[in-house]
């Protein structure tokens, strides 16, 4: 009896050893080498990067350009349309960017903890360029009670643009302070820049990164030429111009803040798998757009716009923008986008080279000390951006009578031929050239005949929609305090 209750104890202790041994290889065997355990700011960054990115390019093609008259539709029978200055509320990049900024946020709480000050820098240079676009867009918008509510807030009030510029000026100081090129990033997962190497002890992406925080900086500052007196515009401006070495900024295409899809899952052109009908037989290029880079016989068309044979003869050939509603036009007969442009990995626009140097230009006129000429800073933008699309200045480009920059014109005229190459170079860039143009009312674009009298153009996006039910009490208040909500309402630094 004791021998049997022996063995069966011993078969118990057995059993129970067995099991254990094999729960904790169980355990083992499930855990993922290829899935971390913690999430890092690198995992999130390269997601963020790639969608944020997909969301600018995708506003720019379905928003600016036809609003800037770069396309229009083929038919377009309602009396709406963008380029007939009818602004749906909404249109803008509001979900998408908001939901990116949740991700910015964790980025810089862990990278916080983690002590990880490059990463943190990266992702206020986003918050600050989402913010921008945003006020840009709408006007007054959820900024300091926004992305919070782990903390019990759903319904976040508006600030003031005012104090949201400010704030923004200041965290691109505090990015361009926080960088340290004497190290990689720890996790990876930048898609812009190689910041995952050290060259000669320093990192160059890192570096880059810093240019393009003084670079978005400017922009902004320009932006608020108007407000002169409740910002110190002019000071700041001076001081980025003034010490490149504590405000470096772009000095080449290879310091552009673009992302260059790989063309590898998951990472595609977002444009990649875009019908044919959807891509370039629903809408065409303008007149206006085409006609300028006809005249100069300017290379960048070949790589936009698709020729159409008309007698005969391959001709770039573009639509009205704001036509009349009776008006429609035959499929495929004017020059619509390439298809090499939806595999096109440089596509990934935040801010090229070329637009700072058109920036430099526009302050160098204006008195400011840039250390080159307007016309210098004008030749490199140009040059700039046909370097970024894959071309070269062709010999005599800069001379001919089209392109040659007047040094004897008014500033206005300077300043003219300085925002119509600027509007080129901001092809593909979210609603830059839209926000340019309400700024500095350049370019000059021709009024289409279909376009009613009463519709004046655009100068913001009005709220969506569904904010009347989720956060009505702070909706109503940023109506009353902009003047009210549609697209003739003009954003604290326009007026």
């Amino acid at each position: 009896m004791k021998n049997i209750f022996s063995k069966r104890l011993i078969f118990s202790l057995f059993t129970l050893f067995v099991i254990s041994s094999c729960t904790n290889e169980f355990e083992e065997l499930n855990i993922d080498p290829n899935r971390p355990e913690k999430v890092n700011p690198g995992v999130i960054l390269s997601q963020l990067q790639y969608r944020f990115t997909n969301n600018s390019i995708s506003a720019a093609r379905n928003f600016t350009h036809e609003l800037m008259q770069m396309d229009a539709p083929r038919a377009s029978t309602s009396g709406l349309g963008l380029h007939r200055y009818v602004i749906s509320p909404g249109a803008g990049v509001w979900t998408g960017f908001y939901q990116n900024l949740t991700d910015i946020e964790d980025i810089i709480k862990i990278s916080g903890s983690l002590k990880e000050n490059n990463y943190k820098a990266i992702a206020l240079i986003y918050k600050c360029l989402a913010y921008s676009i945003l006020t840009d867009l709408y006007g007054n918008v959820p900024y300091s009670q926004a992305i919070n509510a782990t903390n019990g807030t759903f319904k976040p009030a508006f600030d003031n643009q005012k104090d949201i510029y400010i704030q923004i000026l200041k965290d691109l100081d505090a990015a361009n302070s926080l960088f340290d090129d004497t190290k990689v990033l720890t996790y990876g997962g930048d898609l812009v820049y190689n910041t995952t190497a050290l060259t000669s002890g320093k990192n160059v992406g890192i570096q880059r990164w810093r240019k393009f925080a003084n670079s978005l900086k400017l922009r902004l500052l320009l932006r608020l030429e108007k407000k002169e007196g409740e910002v110190n515009v002019k000071e700041q401006i001076t001081a980025i111009l003034a010490d490149p070495v504590k405000y470096p900024t772009f000095v080449n295409n290879a310091d552009e803040a673009i992302l260059k899809y790989p063309g590898t899952f998951p990472y595609f052109n977002p444009f990649y798998n875009a019908r044919t009908l959807d891509w370039r037989s629903g809408n065409y290029f303008t007149q206006f757009f085409l006609g300028n880079l006809i005249a100069s016989v300017d290379p960048r068309r070949a790589i936009w716009a698709i020729p159409v044979v008309v007698a005969g003869v391959p001709t770039f050939r573009g639509i009205q923008s704001g036509y009349p509603t009776t008006l429609e036009y035959v499929v495929d007969q004017n020059s619509s986008y390439t298809d090499a442009l939806k595999t096109l990995p440089q596509l990934g626009i935040m801010m090229p080279y070329a637009e700072l140097e058109f920036l430099k230009a526009e302050l160098s006129l204006k008195g400011y000390k840039t250390g080159k000429t307007p016309k210098q800073h004008y030749e490199a933008g140009i040059t700039a951006s046909m370097i970024q699309w894959g071309t070269t200045v062709p010999a005599n480009f800069l001379t001919q009578k089209t392109i040659e920059y007047d040094v004897s014109g008014s500033e206005q005229k300077q300043l003219e031929q300085i925002m119509l190459q600027k509007y080129y170079a901001s092809f593909f860039v979210d609603y830059q050239a839209w926000f340019e143009k309400r700024r500095t009312g350049l370019p000059v674009l021709p009024r289409g005949s279909g376009i009613p009298a009463a519709n004046k153009f655009p100068s913001r996006v009005p709220y969506p929609t569904y904010l009347q039910s989720l956060n009505p009490e702070n909706l109503a208040k940023a109506v009353t305090a902009i003047g009210g909500d549609n697209s003739d309402i003009k954003v604290w630094w326009e007026k």
